[in-house]
């Protein structure tokens, strides 16, 4: 749907639809119809379809109206690198050696500098307003990485807002000089304490030493646990018991939790008991764990038998926060993606069935905004209000399955009542740096 914005900022967007969910009512999966006022940046009024009048009128004849995207876990610093480094077998582990080949090689400040603004003006282009990012502690390139971050957060300050995590593997974190040099960095940064485990006999130590430094810097959480295909997995079990025994009182977010779907039913639910019982919330990369998960080269061919992502309808069922999100982005641990949030709520309805009954199925709009944004105290709230600014994105697509059923590339993004240009950076861009000639 082709849509002209007056340049004035001054425009009613006239018979919208709009998911209550993101209007005040976060259970409700019903769209509302309305006439949204705008004017100065922000929303100024929003009224009962009909309700609206003026010279500047914009009739989306039902279009369904989202405010812009929070993407909670995203890996700005391995974007991109697919041309020049593919994971050879489809594996986690082919993905985590590749990685480490490229980043030994080739991660100098200039090359993550740009595949990070290349990455970033994708999520822009896309509608994203809020993005958190984990990025490898490796040393020494967790002071290179920490530099570009930091730099690049003040460059794009006004259009995404950017937060980031240390990533951290266990030997770092069992390693206590290492994990201070890393933790005492990250909050220099303004940074979140971040990490990957899944199976691993020092799983309980793992978790009690994040959680330990986290209390004594005011550290947040975010972890990667469980991103495995073993039921034997306990980081996300480890985690939730090591913030309930300390009483750590910092956000814990938990990303992936795959294994928690291969577990039996009655481990699930203890699990989840605990998660719930800690406070800790999940997000779920249902793109990059349907691709990654339950790969298995050694068997020959062969079909994945389950899709990789986690219990997120029981864990939201049990009072978890939840959210989804992009993950990786054409690198070894995900070969496609475009830091495209809707996207992720696309294939996210699909994959992980949250799409029925479809009358409350816009109550899972939020998972791609106000509830990431709460789980991170974004500044950005990704809800629609009088007197908040118009971030807002425009679809065509009148109903639920009109707007899953294609890509919405014609979606019009706002940002502060203007439309943005909506163009995505051309591959070429990166060809230097891909030994592309």
């Amino acid at each position: 749907m082709t849509l002209t914005i007056p340049a004035d900022g001054h425009y009613v967007l006239a018979n919208a639809s709009v998911p209550q969910s993101v209007m005040g009512n976060p259970a409700s999966g019903a769209l509302a119809r309305v006439d949204i006022s705008i004017g100065n940046g922000l929303v100024t009024a929003i009224g009962p379809c009909g309700s609206a009048s003026g010279s500047n009128v914009i009739d989306l004849d039902g279009g369904i109206v989202l405010p812009a995207f929070v993407d909670l876990h995203t890996h700005l610093d391995k974007g991109h690198i697919w041309p020049r480094k593919q994971n050879p077998d489809g594996t986690w582990l082919g993905a985590l050696m590749a990685v480490l080949d490229d980043r030994t090689a080739n991660w100098a400040a200039a090359d993550v500098e740009r595949r990070m603004d290349f990455s970033l003006r994708c999520a822009y282009a896309h509608g994203t307003a809020a993005l958190r990012t984990h990025l490898d502690m490796a040393q020494p390139q967790h002071e290179i990485t920490w530099e570009v971050f930091e730099a690049m957060r003040a460059r794009w300050a006004g259009r995404i807002e950017l937060q980031a995590a240390g990533l951290m593997g266990p030997d770092t974190i069992l390693d206590p000089e290492k994990l201070r040099a890393v933790a005492t960095r990250t909050k220099a940064a303004g940074g979140i304490l971040g990490g990957s485990t899944a199976v691993h006999p020092e799983n309980q130590t793992i978790m009690r030493r994040l959680v330990e430094i986290a209390g004594e810097l005011d550290l947040a959480i975010d972890l990667h646990t469980d991103e495995s295909p073993d039921p034997a997995a306990n980081a996300l079990e480890c985690l939730a018991e090591a913030v309930i025994e300390t009483g750590f009182k910092g956000k814990v977010t938990a990303g992936h939790c795959c294994s928690l779907a291969v577990q039996s039913d009655d481990v699930a639910r203890r699990v989840i008991d605990k998660v719930a019982r800690a406070g800790v919330a999940v997000v779920s990369l249902p793109m990059c764990n349907m691709y990654l998960q339950d790969r298995d080269n050694k068997a020959g061919v062969r079909t994945p038998r389950w899709r990789g992502v986690t219990l997120l309808n029981e864990l939201k069922a049990a009072g978890v926060s939840v959210a989804i999100a992009s993950d990786n982005t054409r690198d070894p641990f995900y070969a496609y993606g475009d830091l495209d949030a809707f996207e992720v709520l696309r294939e996210g309805a699909r994959i992980l069935q949250f799409d029925h009954p479809q009358a409350d199925a816009f109550a899972w709009a939020r998972s791609v905004g106000a509830d990431p944004a709460g789980i991170a105290s974004f500044a950005y709230r990704a809800t629609i209000a009088a007197t908040l600014p118009a971030d807002l994105v425009l679809f065509g697509a009148r109903s639920w399955t009109e707007l899953m059923s294609r890509p919405q590339a014609d979606r019009t993004v706002l940002r502060g009542g203007v439309a943005i240009d909506t163009t995505l950076p051309d591959y070429r861009e990166l060809d230097d740096l891909m030994g592309i000639r």
